[in-house]
């Protein structure tokens, strides 16, 4: 079975204010900045055959590149958050992306849960006996990054990445890159 899930990796510079955003983080686990990516579906574990299916099926997407950028900082999970997060600020183009990445799974048939896409890139994940003090800090410490932005920055393609769950968090691995503007 391999883990997978599909993304767009970030450019360098962005890579840096996202660091830069994690300073003084008062509780959970900052990503790795080489874990850093926004994804766009979360595929699950499948044996390899599927993924190789769906390998083919995102290889067939086609699209424009286009541009977002990140701006602002928040939290998923209201009295007991689970992850600090970036926002993303885009037009349209990211959600087509993602519609034709959810629609490419579902003919390699991969069932996908349904639910409220969120573009954002993940700063910290929490654990879940975080006290009620730290959960305020994290509110203050989000709060404090709501100016947070980046310049904006081209969208050129996605990609398939594995991820391997370790004792310090996962490692991801890219094992297929997909252009746009083909």
């Amino acid at each position: 079975m391999i883990r997978t899930f599909v993304g767009i990796p970030l450019p360098g510079a962005v890579v840096r204010d996202l660091t830069a955003a994690q300073a003084g983080l008062p509780a959970g686990r900052a990503v790795a900045p080489e874990n850093f990516h926004l994804t766009l579906a979360f595929i699950g574990e499948h044996p390899e055959p599927v993924i190789e299916d769906l390998h083919l099926a995102l290889d067939r997407i086609t699209g424009a590149g286009f541009q977002v950028s990140l701006a602002g900082a928040g939290l998923f999970g209201n009295k007991r958050p689970r992850v600090l997060y970036a926002g993303v600020r885009s037009g349209p183009e990211l959600g087509r992306l993602r519609e034709k990445v959810v629609q490419a799974a579902r003919g390699a048939e991969i069932p996908l849960a349904r639910e409220r896409y969120t573009p954002h890139v993940t700063l910290a994940r929490l654990n879940s006996g975080l006290s009620p003090e730290d959960a305020a800090e994290l509110r203050d410490f989000a709060a404090r990054r709501a100016g947070f932005s980046t310049a904006p920055f081209r969208i050129e393609g996605f990609a398939l990445f594995r991820s391997t769950l370790g004792r310090n968090g996962a490692i991801y691995e890219a094992l297929a890159k997909y252009p746009l503007d083909k």
